[in-house]
């Protein structure tokens, strides 16, 4: 088997995240007229999955570190399947959110983990192009969320059919992940090195596979073989990891984009434009931009490095929050309303090649191997906790203080991810799993980071 083909089949854990989080925005109204929901009752749909999110990012990481990454991403399959069919046959309310209950668990799981099994499997040398595939998969299930439900938008009942759907991707990556190999790092820490050796094989063919399990064994006399205390997550390098990997799960999600992800057609009918139809054309248009940009990052980001990206579009993203927010300032309508609408476009494309592929890369590539797992499940919960809080309170803060301040403020937030990338992140291009960890120590003397306990 390829390693191409791995990658496509374990890459669908990003669809599916992308698919469940972008289809209830087109299903939410007839699911509102469907049950007769509150405004308050509408927010509980949506905030319920990233709720179950933040609770399947915790737990799935230390499941994943004894279990296997393999075991639990087909679990994530069942679990989507089995909130896709509980969601669209739901005779009820609760029952509904019971089902996107579930569908968060299984979003949270794969959010966390399919960039961690790719991260494993993949050589050094396309490591970043792999795992920014599973951003590819997510911006791409965004999109085709946005197409499906327009297209079902005619019936009453088509909003069965939009959350039903996603059980036929969340079928195939379970069948296809009960053929896959496990991580071979995964294999090699649980000292079944002839299983790592099979896998290396299945993956990059009998050529380079000494030098792997080299670097395996190599890696796992540093560990000692041993299972890290949770306390060993709070000491010496392991504390500067997991400071870049919150680090940057919080600045993902309080510099705005997922309010532009979950509200872009009030903010443009806030913008101007001239009819809600026009609205969902350009929140269409945004989703083609995160589709495309994001391309673009998966073609750079083994050339130009995680680091260089990642500076580019907190600059790119600051400045169009900054033009955003005068727009607002200003008062939209004909002309400026569709700069407004452009500089959405904008920040989105840049978020698309910085900070949306390069943090879920940066996570699944900093954190050693006795504690990646964890490291990956804390930083996971820290970007869920920090999406669901935006996500409430982005509509109070446009009432409250404007939607030109809430834009400045989210520039302001930029700017701080800038200054926080400037002083911490280190570049991790071209540089093996174990390389990176033998490296970090001198990572953190070099930006400041805590020194590691003797």
């Amino acid at each position: 088997m390829s390693f191409r083909k791995i990658a496509a089949t374990a890459s669908l854990g990003g669809l599916l995240f992308g698919y469940d989080t972008g289809v209830i925005s087109g299903a939410l109204p007839f699911i509102k007229d469907q049950y007769s929901l509150s405004p308050t009752d509408q927010g509980l749909v949506v905030s319920i999955a990233l709720a179950g999110a933040a609770v399947g990012a915790g737990f799935a990481g230390g499941i994943a570190d004894s279990l296997g990454r393999r075991r639990v991403i087909i679990t994530a399959a069942a679990l989507f399947v089995a909130g896709a069919l509980i969601c669209a046959l739901a005779p009820s309310y609760w029952i509904l959110l019971a089902g996107r209950l579930v569908l968060g668990l299984a979003i949270g799981v794969a959010s966390m983990l399919t960039p961690l099994y790719l991260s494993e499997m993949a050589p050094a040398d396309k490591r970043g192009a792999v795992v920014s595939l599973n951003q590819m998969c997510i911006t791409s299930g965004i999109l085709g969320s946005y197409i499906v439900d327009y297209l079902l938008s005619g019936s009453g009942t088509g909003w069965r059919w939009m959350l039903g759907l996603g059980a036929v991707p969340g079928l195939v990556l379970g069948i296809g992940m009960i053929f896959l190999p496990d991580s071979p790092r995964w294999l090699a820490g649980q000292g079944e090195m002839n299983a790592a050796r099979d896998a290396l094989n299945r993956i990059n063919g009998p050529k380079g596979v000494d030098t792997q399990l080299h670097e395996l064994r190599t890696d796992l006399k540093r560990e000692n073989g041993r299972v890290a205390p949770w306390s060993e997550m709070f000491s010496g390098k392991v504390k500067y990891a997991l400071i870049v990997g919150v680090g940057l799960a919080i600045f993902q999600q309080i510099t705005g984009i997922n309010t532009v992800i979950y509200f872009a057609p009030t903010i443009f009918n806030a913008a101007g434009l001239p009819s809600t139809s026009a609205s969902i054309l350009a929140t269409a248009g945004v989703g083609v931009v995160n589709v495309v940009m994001t391309y673009v990052a998966l073609r750079l980001i083994d050339r130009a490095g995680r680091r260089s990206l990642l500076i580019v579009g907190l600059i790119g993203m600051a400045v169009t929050l900054a033009i955003l927010s005068a727009g607002f300032f200003i008062g939209n309508s004909g002309a400026l309303a569709w700069i407004t609408t452009l500089s959405v476009a904008a920040y989105v494309g840049f978020f698309a090649i910085g900070l949306g592929p390069v943090f879920w890369l940066l996570i699944s590539e900093i954190f050693p191997l006795a504690v990646r797992g964890r490291g990956m499940s804390m930083a996971t919960v820290a970007n869920w906790v920090a999406n669901l809080v935006v996500s409430q309170v982005f509509l109070v803060l446009i009432d409250g203080i404007g939607s030109a301040s809430t834009f400045l403020l989210f520039g302001v937030l930029t700017v701080a991810a800038l200054l926080f990338t400037l002083r911490l992140v280190p570049e991790t291009k071209g540089r093996s799993l174990e390389e990176i960890e033998a490296d970090l120590g001198g990572e953190e003397h070099a930006h400041g980071g805590a020194r590691a306990s003797a």
